[in-house]
């Protein structure tokens, strides 16, 4: 699990076809990856992988063909800006929201606009995306936790603050962009437990039943 903050905005270093799909290499910058092991979870713009290599200044990844299609992972290329954030502690902070790092799918940047020392950013997502994105509600947009704005059949927006733009990826992103996109984790569930023709219970011998 992750929480959506951005800890370190890395490079790719190398992305080596290996029988079928790939060998991300990344440079991770700044980030420390003292308290790192082979096979812990890094965040690569939204995108949980393991680590299989571990070097001073980076690590190296086995990406699928299920993640490259789904992602914007298949679309990068040496050199290009990527956020990195290592997996959540029990004893951290969540400071912005539960992300699991499962990309539900790509999104695409339709528009950037100043708003002050901010900047509204507008997104367009596939309708079976849009249905789990709510004004006021968290999204994740390649790994960032971010709050929606305001929905708009299949397109939401965000307000960017000057920190968020300089210290994520975000910086690099222009109109047109293809972005990951994980929806809020709770929206999935009510969508499951809704769909399963079973009126949902939340009394209070139930919620003590589940450990509420």
């Amino acid at each position: 699990m992750f929480t959506g903050i951005i800890q370190s905005v890395g490079r790719i270093a190398r992305l080596e076809p290996r029988g079928g799909d790939v060998r991300l290499a990344v440079d991770t910058a700044g980030l420390d990856l003292a308290d790192v092991h082979l096979g812990d979870s890094i965040a690569v713009s939204g995108v949980c992988l393991t680590a299989i290599t571990l070097e001073p200044r980076g690590f190296s990844a086995d990406v699928s063909n299920e993640t490259l299609s789904l992602t914007s992972l298949g679309k990068l290329k040496a050199g290009d800006p990527v956020n990195l954030e290592k997996a959540l502690r029990l004893a951290d902070r969540l400071g912005g929201h539960l992300v699991s790092g499962h990309v539900d799918g790509l999104g695409k940047v339709v528009s950037i606009v100043p708003d002050g020392r901010s900047q509204r950013w507008t997104f367009e997502v596939p309708a079976a995306i849009s249905r789990y994105i709510a004004a006021k509600g968290s999204v994740c947009i390649d790994g960032t936790s971010l709050t929606v704005n305001e929905v708009a059949g299949h397109r939401f927006g965000v307000n960017l603050i000057p920190h968020t733009i300089e210290h994520t990826a975000f910086h690099a992103r222009r109109v047109g962009d293809a972005v990951n996109i994980e929806v809020d984790v709770v929206a999935r569930y009510i969508e499951r437990l809704l769909s399963s023709g079973e009126t949902p219970r939340l009394d209070e011998a139930f919620l003590k039943q589940h450990g509420f």
